[in-house]
């Protein structure tokens, strides 16, 4: 039977159709653009993987100098187009001064040694404190002159800034070197979990994510950080054993000073040699093992992956943070699906402090070759005097063989 369809029928009926073909339109163009954004991620991911892979290869001084590039690279000071006298000038002054005190620190501390065969760094070694503030005051001196009166409150914000980003970026990037110092597992299993972490967080999320965790990062899900977790506290077991078997990775960085050379070679520590470890009786009866075999650096890489997991987080929910405050999406664009440098640091910079404070706190103990060093850089007298006393010392202990009370 025939019938009649009005204009307004006809409109309606070509709105609904044409609603009905855009919805697997946009889904689709939904679901290409994020299998792109993970293709592109996986492979930059693949290439810093391999990057990071490169630079522990060319050894612990290259290491130390790929993190000194990485805090110049960060010095995140907003240029815009403000036309403050001398701004550009102060900021990379202060950067240079910052780093040349916390670096000079680590090259008196650790290669003292080296300091002694050079008469310049024997000066600059027992002055360094006074000539970095010296250098400091400079800087201050030189901001003070160039006040402009129409721009007190900008610049005193920008001085402002700079210290903060200086305080951020330099100390902890001074960190992650000193951790690398005390042996090249301590840069390399920190930073490998956060890696992971932060892959394994993402493909949890992606695949399984239905519960976001915090509204300051709408992409991460509890799924992504329940599964990231258990994944990084595996895999860092699984890699703190691979590295405690080579000499390369556990002994501290060090300087012969008969060959001239860095060198990292040492009798491997307590917490490098495998031990037997009795299991509960709990997991005795599930197991049947009564016993197991394991580095004692494989139990501190657990927690070294909860504070990766369930900690380090949050150093990517402050940069999330922080990006909102300024409406921003990412600190650059430098990689494609990952922003900028220093949004891929964001968590390693917070996993290094807690990797320095766990080594002081938990595992180094007095180092002989650092108090040798120590007293390599006293007087002849007080060397003497010094050898006395500990000779004393060790002959009322009877810690002496005959032969030496003898000859005295």
């Amino acid at each position: 039977r025939p019938f009649k369809v009005d204009n307004q029928s006809k409109l309606q009926l070509v709105t609904d159709a044409s609603s009905t073909d855009k919805v697997p339109v946009s889904l689709h163009i939904s679901i290409l653009h994020r299998w792109k954004n993970y293709w592109i991620r996986g492979v930059l991911s693949l290439a810093m993987i391999s990057g990071f892979f490169l630079i522990i290869y060319m050894g612990p001084i290259a290491s130390a100098y790929s993190c000194l590039i990485c805090a110049l690279s960060h010095h995140l000071i907003v240029y815009h187009s403000y036309e403050l006298p001398w701004f550009r000038t102060l900021s990379w002054y202060f950067l240079i001064c910052v780093n040349y005190f916390f670096y000079g620190e680590t090259l008196a501390d650790y290669f003292g040694a080296l300091v002694q065969r050079e008469e310049p760094l024997q000066f600059l070694a027992r002055y360094h404190r006074f000539i970095s503030f010296a250098l400091y005051l400079a800087g201050f001196c030189m901001f003070v002159l160039s006040l402009v009166k129409k721009h007190y409150r900008l610049q005193f914000y920008m001085f402002a800034w700079t210290h903060v980003t200086l305080l951020i970026v330099v100390t902890q990037s001074h960190l992650v070197i000193q951790n690398l110092f005390e042996g090249m597992i301590w840069f390399i299993v920190p930073i490998s979990i956060v890696i992971c972490n932060d892959i394994m967080a993402y493909l949890f999320g992606f695949f399984f994510g239905r519960t976001p965790l915090i509204k300051l990062s709408p992409k991460k899900t509890w799924e992504g950080f329940i599964g990231g977790f258990f994944s990084t506290v595996v895999f860092g077991f699984i890699l703190a054993y691979l590295l405690s078997q080579f000499q390369y990775c556990v002994c501290p960085v060090g300087f012969n000073s008969e060959t001239n050379k860095f060198t990292v070679e040492c009798e491997p520590p307590d917490i490098f040699v495998m031990q037997e470890y009795t299991l509960p009786a709990v997991l005795q009866n599930t197991l049947k093992w009564k016993t197991v075999n394991l580095y004692p650096f494989q139990i501190h890489s657990i927690f070294l992956s909860s504070f990766a997991s369930l900690i380090g987080p949050f150093g990517g929910f402050f940069a999330s943070g922080f990006k909102r405050a300024f409406k921003i999406k990412d600190f650059a664009d430098t990689i494609p699906g990952h922003g900028g440098i220093m949004d891929r640091f964001d968590c390693q910079y917070l996993m290094a402090t807690f990797t320095h404070v766990y080594i002081a706190s938990f595992i180094r103990g007095p180092n002989p070759s650092k108090v040798l060093q120590q007293l390599l850089m006293l007087q002849p007298e007080q060397q003497l005097s010094i050898f006395h006393t500990l000779h004393s010392h060790l002959r009322e202990r009877d810690m002496l063989p005959p032969a030496a009370n003898q000859a005295e």
